[in-house]
């Protein structure tokens, strides 16, 4: 038998670990896009506490395996010495707005084609397309020539990348940053640890338990096989954890070229999200082919579609890519995207609610930028 190359390695190990997590992703009906719709519409954080968990485990296992010299973190493309200030923002509100529209992210929606869900299709190709276009086609000339211009270079400042702790040593002119990475990557991953555990709705579900637990080890399984297993001397791999954008872009491709084309880490997990679903919902009797109940709803999930797959690229990632992967760096603009992406879904929730009480947009729009900038306030009913 020949033996596996080490992209084939890679990529074989990629599919079984997403394959575990479209199926617990199935299972527990894991999504970000719900995580914030539960808080913002009911006060529920179940879900949040799902998201949050998977996070702090995800920053438990990337920084252990950094420490222990498994990882080269710093070698991702969450750890670029440019910030990419207007990218992370705008890219993020833009990802925040399209997955709310589209119901759901791109590993929401990889989840839901294996269901049977042919809308979160519509979804994906429109999605892929657009990342596409974005990383390498026409629309790359908007990100590198507009967007990428607005960015800040840290090496000028004397930073060697825009990990929180990088940033802190050298505002604090620290020459070793390992007992500040030790504790300060403890003392936030189990900030998020214990705001999950606090939630009652979270700690009182298995099902959202299991998610974060399984979500937070299949990142740094991710990291761990693509940053050790994948670095062979002639053929090393990019450390990367999980993402769901650029791969679903490039998977379209894949798919389309695949006699001269070759298989990657990215593709293999977003063929593997969508059998790990396709197994659960067969093997549970959940499988269901859906289609589009009306115009509106296919016209807000072509948009979401592409908002999602252009706002992905310029925020180099999604609530998986950025919201977990880029935060288990702890780079800054992991951060500034996870917020931006949050509120960008949060605010169409709000605009969503109150256009459905005959409100104008600008007037929808106001309202809820107001509920959310200023959450004390008490709003006209």
């Amino acid at each position: 038998m020949e033996e596996l190359s080490n992209l084939h390695l890679v990529a074989l190990l990629g599919f079984a670990i997403a394959l575990v997590f479209g199926f617990v992703g199935n299972k527990t009906h894991f999504c970000s896009m719900g995580a914030i719709s539960d808080v913002v519409n009911m006060g529920a954080k179940g879900r949040l506490g799902a998201w949050f968990l998977a996070i702090g485990l995800a920053i438990l296992g990337a920084q252990f395996l950094f420490l222990q010299g498994y990882v080269d973190l710093n070698a991702s493309v969450y750890l670029s010495p440019n910030l990419y200030i207007l990218s992370y923002i705008l890219g993020g509100i833009l990802f925040g707005i399209g997955m709310t529209l589209a119901a759901g992210c791109g590993q929401r929606n990889l989840v839901r084609v294996g269901g049977g869900n042919l809308k979160a299709l519509v979804v994906l190709i429109i999605l892929g397309i657009t990342a596409y276009m974005t990383m390498r086609g026409i629309l790359a000339m908007v990100r590198l020539n507009w967007v990428y211009a607005v960015n800040a270079d840290l090496t000028t400042q004397g930073i060697q990348d825009q990990s929180l702790f990088s940033y802190l040593g050298s505002l604090f002119n620290l020459e070793d940053e390992s007992l500040l990475r030790k504790i300060g990557g403890f003392v936030i991953a189990f900030g998020f640890i214990a705001y999950a555990f606090k939630q009652k709705e979270f700690r009182t579900s298995f099902d959202n338990v299991l998610a974060g637990v399984v979500i937070g080890a299949c990142i740094t399984a991710a990291w761990f096989v693509t940053g050790y297993i994948g670095q062979d001397d002639f053929d090393p791999i990019t450390p990367q954890g999980m993402a769901f954008i650029g791969p679903t872009g490039n998977t379209i491709s894949y798919l389309m070229t695949f006699t001269g084309a070759q298989i990657n880490f990215g593709i293999a997990v977003a063929l593997g999200m969508i059998a790990g679903s396709f197994i659960y919902a067969i093997l549970s009797g959940n499988f269901r082919i859906e289609t589009f109940s009306n115009k509106t709803e296919m016209v807000n999930h072509m948009i979401g579609g592409v908002l999602m797959g252009f706002g992905g690229v310029l925020s180099f990632g999604c609530t998986i890519g950025q919201g977990v992967t880029g935060m288990s760096t702890l780079a800054i603009g992991s951060m500034m995207t996870l917020a931006s992406i949050i509120f960008g879904s949060a605010l169409t929730m709000k605009i969503q609610y109150h256009m459905l009480d005959e409100k104008g947009f600008f007037s929808a729009l106001g309202t809820g930028l107001s509920e959310l900038l200023i959450p004390w306030k008490k709003q006209e009913a």
